[in-house]
């Protein structure tokens, strides 16, 4: 039985129309729709944190304290920081002939191992695009030089270009020519050195030009053959052009790796691999900055050498970037 409720003047009850009623408060999100929130903004961030810690620690860390060594002078062995140096390090580096004759010996090192690696990965991919018989077995064959530790690789080379027993001044007895010391020269000991480098990365290469030639749409080989290209100007017309950013990235990438060339001289060197030969006549900029930073226990310099090593490879990037943004300009126009 419903209630009336009377006005202070006595007249009937005035009820509030429901439109004009306030609403009942709603009710606030469960704890189970605030976890799925929660779940959805933090999981992302939560599943990229190991990476990002992992680099903090082993990679941003390194690399600053790295920087603030090079303004120190710090031998091995030393606690602490070292005494203040400023860009003293810098300064001697510049000063230094054993570093400028490392740096050219990093860049001729890195020319004459990677122009001719590159331009026959260049050659095998494109002989195993074709339909050729035992494709696969050839496409893991030109793969097993780069599964081919560097010890084992360089110790093979070392007995191949041997002053006296070695295979390839035997082969150039055959031809007339005389013994070459490949260790004692300093072309002749970066002729070998880069032969264990465009070995071990040749193939590593091919499959990737490989990779690429096998994306360039098919139709573009048959217009090709319509209008009477041969196979060597279909090559030369349609599939360099095809593949041209992939050139370019296997460029950066060998260049970049032939300025940390250190395993290969290292080992063929033996007993005087960490200078380079007994003259430095191939010694690296990687196997300076061991030589000052282990044997000779200059952590400062051996710092210095490595931030100048990352300096260079930050300008083969902006080289690379530039190069790649004139090439999209090119293709887009």
């Amino acid at each position: 039985m419903a209630t009336s409720v009377t006005t202070a003047g006595g007249g009937p009850p005035q009820t509030p129309p429901a439109a004009h009623r306030p609403a009942p408060p709603s009710p606030g999100p469960s704890w189970r729709s605030r976890l799925y929130r929660l779940d959805l903004k933090a999981s992302p961030y939560a599943y990229v944190a190991p990476f990002f810690a992992c680099f903090a620690a082993f990679g941003l860390f390194p690399l600053i304290y790295t920087g603030w060594i090079s303004l120190h002078r710090l031998s091995l062995g030393e606690s602490g920081t070292g005494d203040w140096r400023g860009f003293d390090n810098y300064t001697r580096l510049w000063d230094s002939d054993q570093f400028w004759g490392a740096l050219a010996n990093t860049f001729t090192l890195g020319v004459i191992s990677t122009v001719p690696q590159l331009m026959m990965a260049l050659g095998l991919a494109h002989l195993l695009n074709y339909q050729l018989r035992a494709r696969t077995f050839f496409r893991v064959a030109i793969l097993a030089p780069y599964a081919t530790s560097i010890a084992a690789a360089s110790l093979v080379f070392v007995q191949l270009f041997g002053y006296d027993a070695g295979i390839v001044n035997e082969v150039l007895g055959w031809f007339g020519f005389g013994k070459v010391d490949w260790q004692a020269g300093k072309w002749p000991a970066q002729i070998a050195i880069s032969a264990i480098v465009t070995w071990r990365w040749t193939g590593y290469n091919a499959l990737i030009y490989l990779a690429a030639m096998q994306a360039v749409p098919g139709d573009l080989y048959e217009a090709a053959a319509i209008d009477g290209a041969s196979r060597w100007r279909q090559f030369v017309s349609v599939t360099i052009p095809s593949i041209r950013p992939t050139i370019l990235f296997t460029i950066v990438v060998s260049t970049i790796g032939a300025t940390q060339l250190f395993g290969e001289p290292l080992l063929f060197g033996g007993g005087v691999g960490v200078s380079g030969g007994s003259a430095h006549q191939y010694q690296t900029l990687s196997l300076y900055l061991y030589e000052l930073g282990w044997p000779n226990g200059q952590l400062g310099r051996a710092a210095a050498v490595a931030w100048v090593m990352l300096l260079l490879l930050l300008l083969i990037g902006a080289v690379q970037a530039a190069v790649a943004r004139a090439n999209r300009k090119k293709l887009g126009a």
